[in-house]
C-alpha cells in the first residue's frame, strides 16, 4: 500500500514510524487515487509498461509487499507472472483477492517487513511506497534479499513527498542501503511521467531495480 503520512526526525539511520493510519478504514477509498486504482486506462497502461521493463521477461514468481488492493499485482498477473501479495490490512487483502479472482495469485495478511511466506523463494520482490515508512529499512532490505532465488531482483518504487516537511527515502540513501545486497542497480526517475500519477507531481519519485 502507499503510505504518504507525516513523520519527523531520523535516528541512527532508521526511518521514524509514520503517523498511524487505519488502512482497513482507508481500503474502501484507496483506489480513488489514480495511481492506486489504475482506473484511467492511460494510467493503467503507463504502469503496465513500466512493469514490463522492471519484471522478468519470462513468467516468474512475484512477491508484492504492501500490495494494497492488488492493482500492481493484477498487472503482473496479466503479464503472465504468478503473484503472492502481502498486506497488513485484512480489508485491503479482501479487495485484492476480489480484484484478482480467477488469476494465478494469492494474498496473505502480514507484515511487509517480514512476510509470512515460510521457506518460499521468489524471482522478484516488488514494493511500492512502503520501504520508507518501515522503522528499519536496511533490515527489511536484507530480509527481502533472502527471499529471492539466485539472480533475483528487487523492484523498489519510492520517493520523497512534500516540500515543507518532506517525508520519504531519497534515491541516494536507498542506493547506499542496496550497495552490499545487489550486484547491479538501475534507477528510473518517475516524477516527470505524469501518466503514472494521473497528474503533474513536484515530488521526487523513482524506481530502483536491484539485481542480486
Amino acid at each position: 500500500m502507499s503510505a504518504h503520512t507525516t513523520t519527523d526526525g531520523d535516528v541512527a539511520g532508521r526511518s521514524p514510524a509514520p503517523a498511524a493510519v487505519d488502512w482497513d478504514a482507508q481500503a474502501a477509498v484507496f483506489d480513488d487515487e489514480p495511481d492506486h486504482g489504475l482506473r484511467d486506462p492511460r494510467v493503467r497502461a503507463a504502469w503496465a509498461e513500466r512493469l514490463r521493463e522492471w519484471l522478468p521477461e519470462r513468467p516468474a514468481e512475484i512477491l508484492d509487499l504492501g500490495c494494497g488492493t492488488g492493482s500492481l499485482a493484477l498487472l503482473a498477473a496479466e503479464q503472465g507472472h504468478r503473484v503472492t501479495g502481502v498486506d497488513s490490512s485484512p480489508a485491503m487483502v479482501d479487495l485484492a483477492r476480489a480484484k484478482l479472482a480467477g488469476r494465478d495469485a494469492a494474498f496473505l495478511v502480514g507484515d511487509a517487513a517480514s512476510p509470512p511466506v515460510g521457506e518460499r523463494r521468489f524471482d522478484t520482490v516488488l514494493v511500492r511506497h512502503v520501504l520508507w515508512a518501515l522503522p528499519d529499512p536496511a533490515g527489511a532490505l536484507r530480509h527481502w534479499r533472502e527471499l529471492l532465488r539466485p539472480a533475483g531482483r528487487l523492484v523498489l518504487i519510492e520517493g520523497v513527498w512534500g516540500t515543507v516537511t518532506p517525508v520519504g527515502i531519497p534515491t541516494e540513501r536507498l542506493l547506499t542501503l542496496l550497495t552490499p545486497l545487489a550486484r547491479h542497480t538501475r534507477v528510473d526517475h518517475l516524477s516527470a511521467d505524469a501518466l503514472l500519477w494521473g497528474k503533474e507531481v513536484p515530488d521526487e519519485r523513482y524506481a530502483v531495480v536491484a539485481l542480486t
